[in-house]
Order: structure tokens, then C-alpha cells, then sequence
């Protein structure tokens, strides 16, 4: 009898994050403005089109089996979220920068009601632990390559009008070794 086989199969895991997906002309925006600075400082690698989205939770490892509650959680998320506005780039984190991100503007507050209710329910079914910073919606548009010190410079912001959260999604993050690739698993239009 080999070690173990007493002992039961460990059941299979996904690493899942919950995220707010933007309207695709802000992702158009995002990616003009972040092009000419990949092109210019070599340190950085542009995050795919596909995955420029706001995580409002990461799960990290959970069973797949939890996959079919989450998705009913997500698709029972509140309404809209109106009043996003980009905001400055930021390069976190501070000291040692590993990605370029853009901040977002809340501007009445409905993103973070939105993201406070998400993890409460998240919390409450176990899926997620309660973090001790205080939430910073952001968009990661670039990646600092491994191994690598980024001149971190002064930028202008991105521009786009205001704009609406397009939907609330559930993704599995699927590791590669070039890069991470996100599958949408459940979708709550918002817009």
C-alpha cells in the first residue's frame, strides 16, 4: 500500500477574483495612453487588452466546487456603478515598483458600496478574507519585467469622460508562464 492512499484526494482548486470590467471605450483610452510609455521605458510590459479590469476581490485557491455559490453571488450583485472617472497613475507598490497602475475616481461612492457589499457576502460564506489596507480601486495597465528596477516617472493621467462600470464579473486566473490568462465564469451586466 503506497503512503497515503489512505487518505482521501485533495479536491481541485481554482484561482478566482471577482472584478468590475470597464466600458470598452475606457479600455481604448487606457491602452492609448499606456502605449507610447511600454514603447519608452523598457521595464515595462503591457497587461493584455482582455485583462485591463478593477479587482474588487481576489479569492485566490478555492475548490471548484464553491465555483456554482460564487457565481450565484456575482450574479446577484447590486445595480449600477456610475461616477467613475480614471484618476492618477500610480506605481505600486511605492518602493519597489512591480506594476504601473491607473487609479479611480469614485465620485459618488457607488464602487466602494458596491465592493464593501461584495466582500461581506464573500466574507460570510468563507470565500474571502477581510484585508487590513483600505480598498484602492485601480486598473493595472503595465508589469515591471522580473529582475528588472523601473524608472518609476512623473505621468500625466489618462483622459476619458466619466463613465459606468460595464459588469461585475467572476474569473478564474489561469497561470502561464507567459503571463496570467482570465476566464470570464460568471457575468452581471451593469450597464
Amino acid at each position: 500500500m503506497s503512503a497515503g492512499a489512505d487518505q482521501p484526494a485533495a479536491a481541485p482548486k481554482a484561482r478566482l477574483f471577482v472584478a468590475l470590467d470597464l466600458p470598452e471605450p475606457v479600455v481604448d483610452a487606457l491602452v492609448a495612453w499606456r502605449a507610447p510609455l511600454v514603447r519608452e521605458l523598457d521595464a515595462l510590459r503591457a497587461v493584455p487588452r482582455a485583462s485591463l479590469h478593477v479587482t474588487l476581490a481576489f479569492l485566490g485557491w478555492q475548490e471548484e466546487a464553491s465555483i456554482p455559490p460564487l457565481a450565484e453571488l456575482v450574479s446577484a450583485s447590486a445595480g449600477g456603478v456610475a461616477g467613475l472617472a480614471l484618476g492618477e497613475p500610480l506605481w505600486l507598490p511605492r518602493r519597489r515598483p512591480r506594476v504601473l497602475a491607473v487609479a479611480l475616481e469614485d465620485r459618488h461612492g457607488e464602487l466602494a458600496a458596491l465592493q464593501a457589499q461584495l466582500v461581506e457576502r464573500l466574507a460570510a460564506g468563507g470565500w474571502y478574507e477581510r484585508e487590513a489596507r483600505p480598498y484602492l480601486p485601480h486598473v493595472t495597465v503595465a508589469r515591471v519585467r522580473r529582475g528588472v528596477a523601473a524608472a518609476t516617472p512623473e505621468l500625466s493621467p489618462p483622459t476619458a469622460p466619466p463613465f459606468e462600470g460595464a459588469a461585475v464579473v467572476l474569473y478564474r486566473s489561469r497561470l502561464a508562464a507567459a503571463g496570467a490568462r482570465y476566464e470570464p465564469l460568471a457575468v452581471r451586466r451593469l450597464a
